[in-house]
């Protein structure tokens, strides 16, 4: 449910597997430094992220998604560069895929906004249970009967352009490359990772009272052969010590979802339930919660350790 394409065990290790490879957030919007490198140090702050997303839950050996980012401005040479680090761990069925990866963006102003380039460079590594499969013939050389795994080098890039606060859209590709990983010690399995391309954007939309916000955002993904999208709208209540959002979201087909979240001092939580809608029941969705936390690195700043989160809120 969480893929665009879910694979049956199977055929995933046969000698070639080729899908689409990452896990999709429901917190997507919160989360822009992962699914977009531009985005690094665009704030001007300090910013770390976590997220933990339980998928399909019920079901035994149902997907699991662990994230976490950091990423900040590099106020000593110039506010216009950026760099983060992130690691996710994403299990599903017998598979575990680890990213590690640093990234840059370049920040320049533009039309009253900013447009930004990033990259990202990193490392995949999958690995395959193969002493829980259960399979007639043991002897199969397609099938992987002990533990193995491989590494390989991983690329990604984006542009992203903001206007104002009020207004982004940025573009990303995944696993430039396409690289292939060639699992255990005689190299006779292999995954093959798919290019895969995301369009993000979203808008504000502020009332008359400047602390009540609607944020909504979309994104969508594809690797040219299937495709996903979501759709999220948060009301936010922007307080002098407090932030509260309450919100929906919406993938056509696929799922709806609930989020709630709060940022005090700094603090950001948020969750999400979502439901799929594929009739498998309301109580078999997905918990996603992200925690992070926001901190002011520019020291000649005006109200400088004033804590607001515009990627929460």
């Amino acid at each position: 449910m969480k893929r665009l394409s879910w694979l049956v065990v199977a055929v995933l290790m046969t000698t070639r597997v080729s899908a689409q490879y990452d896990a999709a957030f429901t917190n997507f919007w919160a989360l822009q430094t992962y699914f977009n490198p531009a985005a690094s140090g665009l704030d001007g702050q300090l910013n770390v992220q976590g997220a933990y997303s339980m998928q399909l839950v019920g079901f035994e050996n149902a997907p699991a998604t662990m994230l976490a980012t950091a990423d900040l401005p590099l106020f000593f040479l110039s506010p216009r560069h950026g760099v983060g680090v992130g690691f996710m761990n994403d299990r599903i069925g017998l598979f575990a895929n680890k990213k590690l990866y640093l990234q840059y963006a370049y920040h320049q102003p533009l039309w009253d906004g900013k447009l930004s380039i990033g990259a990202r460079v990193g490392f995949l590594n999958e690995t395959f249970d193969g002493t829980k499969l259960d399979v007639i013939d043991s002897n199969d050389p397609a099938f992987a009967t002990s533990e193995v795994n491989g590494t390989g080098l991983d690329v990604d890039a984006g542009l992203r352009y903001s206007y104002k606060k009020l207004w982004y859209a940025g573009l990303s590709t995944m696993h430039l490359t396409g690289p292939t990983i060639k699992l255990g010690d005689d190299k006779t399995h292999e995954t093959s990772v798919s290019r895969l391309y995301y369009l993000t954007g979203g808008y504000n939309l502020r009332f008359k009272r400047p602390e009540y916000v609607l944020y909504t955002s979309v994104i969508l993904r594809t690797d040219l052969q299937a495709w996903r999208g979501d759709i999220a709208a948060r009301l936010a209540y922007n307080g002098e010590k407090i932030h509260l959002y309450a919100g929906l979201s919406y993938s056509p087909t696929i799922s709806v979802g609930v989020l709630l979240g709060t940022t005090f001092h700094g603090l950001q939580i948020g969750y999400a339930y979502e439901i799929y809608t594929g009739g498998i029941g309301a109580l078999h969705g997905t918990h996603e919660l992200v925690l992070g936390y926001q901190m002011d690195l520019n020291l000649f700043k005006k109200g400088k350790n004033m804590h607001k989160s515009v990627r929460i809120l």
